[in-house]
């Protein structure tokens, strides 16, 4: 991905009954393009006693964006969303000012039957213009989502613009976020494709990017939009994602993220003294960590 490129592996953490695989922010490289922060969820077997249980948390300053591969959640929020997401599908939600929501397993999966989860849960900034706007929530159907097949490998467009196509989900910066899955050997071809800095996040199978192998569980990351000549294994399953970098640093502690240190202070004592909006009939309330 040019002699600049940086890899980076899947750390992993825990959250609650589930392990989760972070990859942004990392100390070498805290964003790529808008994208600040990407937890890779799963594959995760959701049965009684381990259900997705993520209680009222408060978000500043990004767009949340959730797309799973299998699986399903139910999100609902201070500004009255109540969504079940799917396997293909996207929920994005912009928090600007400040919301609240939670993220559980749908009722109707909370039985005796094991299904499985898994996807990717990740923060976009938003432009400093924009950090403190009105929240809002959008879900985006899978059949809405640009798809395209090219000398076997098979593209969804998921967020943003790329490939001369643009995604309907209201993006606020110059991002793309796309999913390639392979069926043989491909020559991925991104000059002129995409704009910005570039992340290529390898789910499943292997690439090989300027003579180095990546595998499964690993992100690479390019600062030029002039990528070196990337090779996809067949049946490997691709996030290929970046955009335009802020011109200003982002600073990021728990769920806020901000342009200036004070607005995550005040986001801080805010949440402490529960004076954000709340989820309707929710009364869950994950405390501010020390």
């Amino acid at each position: 991905m040019s002699n600049k490129g940086l890899i980076i592996e899947e750390r992993a953490r825990d959250i609650g009954d589930f392990l989760v695989g972070r990859l942004l922010p990392f100390r070498k490289k805290r964003m790529v393009g808008p994208f600040i922060f990407i937890d890779h969820m799963g594959p995760a077997t959701i049965k009684e006693g381990s259900y997705v249980d993520i209680g009222q948390h408060p978000h500043i300053g990004l767009s949340t964006l959730t797309y799973l591969f299998e699986g399903e959640l139910r999100h609902r929020d201070s500004i009255g969303s109540d969504q079940i997401i799917k396997a293909g599908a996207v929920n994005w939600m912009t928090a600007g000012s400040g919301v609240t929501h939670t993220e559980r397993t749908p009722e109707h999966l909370r039985n005796s039957i094991e299904t499985t989860m898994h996807g990717f849960q990740i923060w976009v900034a938003l432009p400093k213009e924009l950090e403190t706007m009105n929240p809002e929530f959008h879900h985006i159907e899978r059949d809405a989502l640009p798809k395209w097949e090219e000398n076997g490998a098979y593209y969804t467009l998921i967020a943003g613009t790329g490939f001369g196509r643009k995604a309907p989900v209201p993006v606020h910066s110059n991002l793309f976020m796309i999913e390639i899955k392979t069926t043989k050997e491909t020559d991925l071809q991104i000059v002129d494709q995409v704009k910005g800095e570039i992340g290529i996040c390898v789910v499943k199978g292997q690439i090989s990017a300027c003579g180095e192998e990546i595998k499964a569980g690993n992100m690479v990351v390019s600062k030029t939009e002039d990528a070196c000549q990337v090779i996809v294994a067949e049946n490997t399953h691709l996030l290929l994602f970046g955009g335009e970098p802020f011109e200003e640093e982002r600073h990021i502690f728990w769920n806020f993220v901000a342009s200036e240190k004070d607005s995550i202070e005040k986001a801080k004592e805010k949440w402490k003294n529960k004076e954000f909006p709340k989820v309707a009939n929710d009364n869950s309330y994950i405390p501010l960590p020390s």
